[in-house]
């Protein structure tokens, strides 16, 4: 069957496509920025094809071939704006469904958020109202909808992780004791595998859920049990909003944007109506503390296969292609070079493949995590997101506060864009060549702001970077 993929760089995308690989089927993934699959899957046998488009740019959907059988539809905006999201959701669905009428598809898939709630957020609103534009009398559409999805690098989960491990005592928002079922990872995928070409499932929507239903307080305390950890929760009834968002903000690694949107959805309960579906897909959910589990399992093998770091709702400038960032600027710039000769270049390539998360930055840490916590201070993403995977890096994966534009172990080059704030753009670079390995700081500043800036870091980088490139070049 031939397959289209849409949100095949995204959480639930990048895991469901070896499942369709090892099934036999032929994907088509069309991705709004090509450069981030950067060879990162093996197309010798043309299982796998990657096109660009992007569905809010409808000249860009003739790219898509039209002779595809089914369908995923797992494009969320939830965090490009906080006023526009919903907007931005509607488009990209209407688009989805014109290419869809003018191709040969008779199933699409579509991952939801259970919407039982008579008051519901806006962001489960536009879930909802996407249900509504994807319907077609050319196609048959079956929904899925989640609640709190559980797993290694999940949104929720790590959230959760990052209160737990943190917060001995936690001085909560009233909405902790709001009630949810959360569903394993692995569940969602299995549902939306089994269901391709299940003409039974046509034009039907199910919810799908855990066994569990529980309060985000008992999902706090049990994980923190999980993990062998004593932790006292206290709840208040004065914790607005947007302080519940701070909150959030402040203590884990999300973003402000997707925090306020995850306040706005905590605050309603997700309970599931029950259908047949299990039955049907022979699927039988793990509970809460199994999941929690069989995601730290994936944690301690480095096996995490995607993140939401690595999405760009993460992204505290870049919003949605590398490309555009991968060729540095020389003009108007400021720059910090550096080379030294190396004698073992797998050795120094590990070291570079390695840096940030846990490993660090090898030199001046003390400053590195300041810059984190002024970061993070003025609304940036700050240290917190550390990186994906200890020792392999890919085009569009997140890096404590930088973004990889480029990473070619064969070529030794590894590039990365700032993501902090700054009074203007930053790149770091490196890069090598025979026996020497470069490594270059590039600012382009912003107004005179910017000027100021480097002028005044120029001090601590002459500290951290010879520090940093002496430590990578011993091998």
């Amino acid at each position: 069957m031939k397959v289209l993929l849409t949100g095949a760089t995204g959480y639930i995308g990048k895991r469901l496509i070896p499942l369709l690989l090892e099934e036999g089927h032929t994907i088509v993934c069309p991705v709004r920025d090509i450069a981030r699959i950067q060879n990162e899957y093996d197309d010798d046998d043309g299982s796998i094809e990657f096109v660009e488009a992007d569905f809010l740019k409808p000249e860009t959907l003739k790219n898509i071939p039209k002779d595809v059988d089914a369908g995923y539809y797992l494009i969320h905006s939830m965090s490009n704006s906080a006023t526009e999201f919903h907007r931005m959701e509607e488009e990209c669905a209407q688009n989805f469904k014109a290419y869809a009428e003018s191709s040969t598809i008779k199933q699409v898939i579509y991952l939801s958020g259970i919407t039982n709630d008579t008051k519901l957020s806006k962001h489960l609103l536009s879930r909802k109202n996407v249900e509504s534009a994807l319907e077609s009398d050319h196609y048959a559409l079956t929904v899925f909808k989640a609640g709190i999805i559980v797993g290694s690098g999940s949104s929720s989960f790590e959230i959760i992780r990052d209160l737990v491990e943190k917060l001995p005592v936690m001085i909560t928002p009233k909405w902790l004791n709001t009630k949810t079922q959360p569903l394993a990872v692995r569940d969602v995928l299995s549902y939306l595998f089994k269901s391709l070409g299940r003409e039974d499932l046509y034009n039907t929507s199910h919810d799908i859920f855990g066994p569990d239903i529980m309060t985000y307080k008992q999902m706090l305390l049990q994980f923190a049990e999980i993990r062998g950890l004593k932790r006292y929760i206290v709840t208040v009834p004065v914790m607005t909003p947007k302080l519940s968002s701070y909150w959030l903000y402040f203590v884990t690694s999300t973003s402000y944007k997707l925090a306020r949107t995850l306040v706005n959805s905590m605050g309603i309960e997700i309970i599931g109506k029950p259908s047949d579906i299990n039955e049907k897909l022979d699927i039988t959910p793990v509970d809460y503390k199994k999941a929690v589990e069989l995601a730290f399992i994936k944690i301690e093998q480095n096996s995490i296969v995607s993140s939401w770091k690595d999405s760009y709702v993460s992204s505290g400038r870049l919003k949605n292609y590398v490309h555009n960032f991968i060729n540095v600027p020389k003009y108007g710039c400021y720059n910090d070079y550096k080379c030294r000769k190396i004698k073992n270049r797998e050795s120094v390539l590990s070291k570079i493949w390695a840096i940030g998360g846990n490993t660090g930055w090898y030199y001046g840490t003390f400053l590195w995590k300041i810059r984190g916590y002024v970061d993070q201070f003025y609304g940036g993403t700050g240290l917190r997101r550390g990186r994906r995977h200890p020792t392999d890096l890919r085009a569009g994966d997140a890096l404590d506060f930088w973004r990889v534009i480029f990473a070619d172990k064969e070529k030794g080059k590894l590039l990365l864009y700032a993501e902090m704030k700054l009074p203007g753009e930053a790149w770091l670079e490196f890069k090598i060549e025979g026996d020497k390995l470069m490594q270059t700081a590039t600012f382009r500043p912003r107004g005179l702001a910017g000027r100021l800036y480097w002028y005044a870091v120029t001090p601590f980088h002459w500290f951290v970077f010879n520090g940093m490139i002496n430590r990578l070049a011993k091998a």
